[in-house]
């Protein structure tokens, strides 16, 4: 029996999933006792996502990791009311979870524009405070990325995931003759010569194992992934044919690859409830064995070869986007029609 891992892709990039950061709101403003002015509340820190941002820029952008509003101005005879403090605003990529220091959950940023407080500013000085001013709350806190995966490695159980994870990356999984070795998920790195980092990360789906054959295998991977999340099928997608260092493999991939490409003629063997609605479409289909290193190397230049060409792809994808609101808006600023000139009728 031949055994297929499938592999999904998400645009990658040379980035890190957590930063821990230290965050202080604005100290108000003093307050003017001889006429009872009141001072400006201290800024805010708040954390806002942002599309097309990332924790490593965030990072370089801000060595230092430090996040301090501004201070809330005093009262003054000019005005007795002192104004807010500036606000300070953290960029942040979407799908980030914020956690303060002993772990509790402070908010999700899941769109653009979200925004969370992180750190509020301190009271200006007011009568209650005898005109003193307070200082605004400080906090560090922790920004986790919820989606950190470049690759997601989907099969069933003792297909082989774990091998192959350790294979193509640094992860060392436990592995074993048997199915359910791995309990929980799995994330490795491919590392390139060029530096490029890749984050997979390695999954089952069903617990329900039994024998079937490659084809079989495959058309109930997408179907359940059907079922999870229909978007998962859009994605760009290779076919890892694990195994192939067994009896009678090579017979059985040829098996495969002519059912691969004449899907329509085998899926009356299917229950009509199990055939997925649409078919997968695999870029690259390659025969490789865990056990032997057989087409690994291979497998890892598709594999960053289709992440390249997904990341062009969705470049050009917002460039033209830009292209084209930029175009809108010079045609509405020059299409303005020209004021009408007033008509008179002759006497």
């Amino acid at each position: 029996m031949v055994h297929c891992s499938c592999v999904w892709f998400r645009k990658y990039g040379n980035f890190i999933d957590n930063l821990r950061i230290f965050t202080r709101g604005g100290t108000g403003g003093m307050g003017y006792p001889r006429l009872g002015g009141e001072g400006g509340k201290g800024g805010d820190v708040w954390v806002v996502a942002h599309k097309r941002m990332t924790l490593k820029q965030l990072k370089d952008k801000y060595p230092q990791k430090r996040f301090v509003a501004g201070e809330g101005a005093n009262s003054r005879v000019s005005a007795l009311k002192g104004s807010k403090g500036k606000d300070c605003e953290i960029p942040v990529p979407v799908g980030i979870s914020v956690t303060d220091e002993n772990g509790k959950v402070i908010g999700e940023l899941n769109k653009e524009q979200d925004r969370i407080l992180v750190a509020e500013g301190g009271l200006g000085g007011k009568l209650l405070t005898n005109f003193l001013p307070l200082k605004g709350q400080k906090r560090v806190i922790r920004l986790d990325l919820k989606l950190i995966a470049d690759i997601g490695l989907v099969g069933f159980p003792n297909a082989g995931k774990s091998s192959l994870l350790s294979q193509i990356s640094h992860a060392k999984p436990a592995i074993a003759d048997y199915a359910f070795t791995t309990l929980k998920p799995e994330l490795g790195k491919i590392m390139y010569n060029d530096f490029k980092q890749v984050d997979i990360f390695g999954f089952q789906l069903s617990s329900q194992t039994q024998y079937r054959t490659a084809f079989e295998t495959i058309i109930l991977l997408v179907k359940e992934l059907e079922l999870y999340k229909e978007e998962l099928q859009r994605k760009p997608a290779l076919l890892a044919v694990n195994k192939m260092d067994l009896p009678g493999a090579q017979d059985k991939f040829h098996i495969l690859m002519h059912q691969l490409q004449n899907p329509k003629e085998f899926l009356h063997l299917f229950e009509k409830n199990m055939i997925p609605k649409r078919t997968m479409e695999f870029q690259h289909i390659i025969p490789i064995s865990a056990t032997t290193g057989e087409g690994i190397d291979e497998l890892k230049n598709y594999i960053r070869k289709s992440l390249d060409e997904h990341a062009n792809q969705e470049d050009d994808v917002y460039h033209k986007k830009q292209l084209l609101n930029l175009q809108i808006s010079n045609t509405v600023s020059y299409s303005k029609p020209p004021p009408k000139s007033p008509v008179t009728s002759p006497r």
